[in-house]
């Protein structure tokens, strides 16, 4: 049991070290390129992948594993710049949704090449087709009822 146990805590580390070094390599190039953060394209992709493109702090706040006042902080210079605004519910003003705007949804879709571009770096030099189906497999399978709502 010990040896599983080590190989389960191996495997989740390397998840997130591989996980911090894509993002800080992303990072980089969002903000140099397209001016916004790793999390900024991330709430521009919630908004964008969700039923209605918008969504409530609260429900942005669950999607993104932060709290609501996270996504407030977020969403303010966000809105100043023209990527999100505010819309009040029709049928009860006080819910707020964050809803990207023309220019934040042109914005997502430049970012979105560069991620892509950035993702098959990640996978191209390193592995055949059949690798890669087969892993896209596995995660799904470790993502089982997470939630998935960005892919």
């Amino acid at each position: 049991m010990t040896r599983m146990t080590d190989t389960h805590t191996t495997l989740a580390l390397r998840l997130l070290q591989v996980t911090d070094d894509f993002r800080a390599g992303l990072s980089g190039e969002l903000s140099a390129v397209h001016g916004i953060s790793v999390n900024e394209f991330l709430l521009l992709l919630h908004l964008e992948r969700s039923a209605a493109n918008r969504l409530s702090r609260v429900d942005l706040a669950k999607r993104m594993h932060v709290s609501a006042s996270t996504i407030t902080r977020m969403a303010a210079p966000m809105e100043k710049i023209g990527l999100v605004d505010r819309a009040a519910d029709a049928r009860d003003a006080r819910l707020v949704f964050v809803v990207a705007t023309e220019a934040g949804r042109k914005r997502l879709s430049e970012a979105l090449a560069t991620f892509s571009k950035r993702a098959g770096y990640l996978f191209s030099d390193r592995w055949e087709d059949q690798e890669v189906d087969r892993f896209a497999s596995m995660l799904r399978r470790l993502m089982a009822g997470s939630g998935d709502t960005l892919a």
